[in-house]
C-alpha cells in the first residue's frame, strides 16, 4: 500500500478521521482493540507515537497487535528515533518547526533516516507545529509555542513547511488539551497553504470536530478521548463525514 496515495485518495471525500494510540498508555491487547474500535467507527488510519516512547519493542509489540485487528495502514508519529518500527506501513517523518532544539527540527530525523530505509517504510513529510497549550509535546519538543491569537506565525511555519517540500501540515494544541486550535487559525493557514492540514488536540466530541473541519481540517486527530471514551470516537468520526472544503 502506499500510504500518502492511499489518504489523498480517501481526502476526497472529505475530511478525514485518524486515530492516534500511545504504545506506553496501554498493553498492546488494548491498543489492538482500540484500533479495531476505530476502524468500526470510520477511521481511515491508525497512528501510533507519544512524546515519551522508552524504547522501540513496545512500539513493534502494539504495531503487530494493531495490523492483526485491523486492515487500516498505521503510521509511526515519532517523538524520536526510538519510535521506529519495521511493522508499520509508513511513518511521519516530521520536523517540530517551532522547537529550540534542533533534536526535533532534523537530528532525531538524521538518526531514523537509515532504519527506515532498511525497513522499506514509507516515509511522508509533515511539517509539525505546536500552538498553545501545547501540553506535554510542547514541554518535551522545547517548542517556542504559537499563541492562540498569533495567525500569522502560524501562518508562516505553515507555508515553509510547504516551501520546504513537506507534504502535509498539523497544528497541534498537545493531548488532553482543553481547548483546541482555533477556528480563526485553522482558516488562515488553510487559506494559505496548498497541502492538507492536519489539526489535532482538544477535540473531545462531535461539535468540536465538525467546527474544525468547517474551518478547513483536511484531517482531524484524536487520541486520549480513544482511551477515556471510546463511544465518543463514533460520534466525532460520524460528524465529520461529508464535510468537504
Amino acid at each position: 500500500m502506499h500510504v500518502q496515495n492511499y489518504i489523498k485518495e480517501q481526502l476526497k471525500k472529505g475530511t478525514l478521521h485518524f486515530a492516534l494510540i500511545d504504545p506506553e498508555r496501554q498493553d498492546p491487547k488494548d491498543a489492538g482493540r482500540m484500533a479495531r474500535i476505530a476502524e468500526e467507527a470510520g477511521s481511515s488510519a491508525i497512528m501510533v507515537g507519544g512524546s515519551t516512547i522508552s524504547s522501540p519493542s513496545v512500539v513493534d509489540d502494539t504495531i503487530k497487535e494493531i495490523k492483526k485487528q485491523v486492515d487500516l495502514p498505521v503510521i509511526i508519529f515519532p517523538s524520536s528515533s526510538k519510535c521506529i518500527s519495521r511493522y508499520a506501513d509508513a511513518i511521519f517523518f516530521m520536523s517540530l518547526l517551532n522547537s529550540r532544539n534542533p533534536d526535533y527540527l532534523i537530528e532525531e530525523q538524521a538518526k531514523g533516516s537509515l532504519l527506515i530505509k532498511k525497513f522499506n517504510i514509507e516515509p511522508i513529510p509533515l511539517g509539525y507545529i505546536v500552538v498553545e497549550p501545547g501540553m506535554e509535546v510542547g514541554k518535551v519538543g522545547e517548542a517556542n509555542l504559537i499563541g492562540r491569537d498569533d495567525c500569522d506565525r502560524a501562518i508562516r511555519y505553515a507555508l515553509a513547511a510547504q516551501y520546504l517540500g513537506m507534504s502535509f501540515v498539523y497544528l497541534e494544541a498537545g493531548s488532553g488539551a482543553n481547548e483546541a486550535i482555533p477556528d480563526e487559525m485553522i482558516r488562515s493557514v488553510k487559506k494559505h497553504i496548498d497541502i492538507p492540514l492536519i489539526v489535532g488536540g482538544g477535540i473531545k466530541e462531535g461539535r468540536t470536530a465538525i467546527e474544525k473541519a468547517k474551518a478547513g481540517a483536511d484531517i482531524i486527530v484524536t487520541g486520549s478521548i480513544l482511551e477515556k471514551d471510546k463511544n465518543s470516537i463514533f460520534e466525532i468520526v460520524n460528524s465529520i463525514k461529508g464535510v468537504r472544503k
